[in-house]
């Protein structure tokens, strides 16, 4: 991880915050670098990414370029999604262990990987609340 993303995690909460992430969003906290940090955090591509924030491709690169105007919505989802992408690092170690639970089917997530949970913010709590399961002795 990098200083520039290490700073950038710092003010993002360390669990799926509703009432910290509007904060964040109506105060003017989040901007393009955190949807840069979507990818440089996950290593995913520009598609997944924008499956998961419900917007194109192109409307995704756009918004990660500076000065960009972008929607509260797609804040939102993208500062829930480094809540969880920073949980999930606290929880497995790495950046490169959360990415691989992600994207194993789980017996928790109907066999499913996690991963196919992301597009949606109760399907992005839902991932946050088992890595507290994990946290605490439940099964990953």
């Amino acid at each position: 991880m990098t200083v520039a993303q290490a700073t950038l995690l710092k003010n993002i909460p360390s669990r799926v915050d509703t009432n910290i992430t509007l904060g964040m969003i109506k105060t003017g906290k989040v901007g393009p670098q955190h949807l840069q940090a979507l990818k440089d955090l996950t290593l995913f591509n520009d598609e997944k990414i924008s499956d998961w924030l419900d917007i194109s491709v192109k409307t995704f690169r756009s918004y990660k370029k500076p000065n960009s105007i972008i929607k509260a919505r797609i804040k939102e989802h993208a500062v829930m999604a480094l809540s969880l992408i920073k949980h999930g690092i606290e929880v497995f170690g790495s950046q490169e262990s959360f990415v691989n639970w992600l994207e194993k089917e789980n017996f928790f997530f109907d066999k499913k990987a996690p991963i196919e949970f992301m597009d949606t913010h109760s399907g992005i709590k839902f991932i946050d609340d088992r890595l507290t399961g994990i946290e605490y002795g439940d099964n990953a």
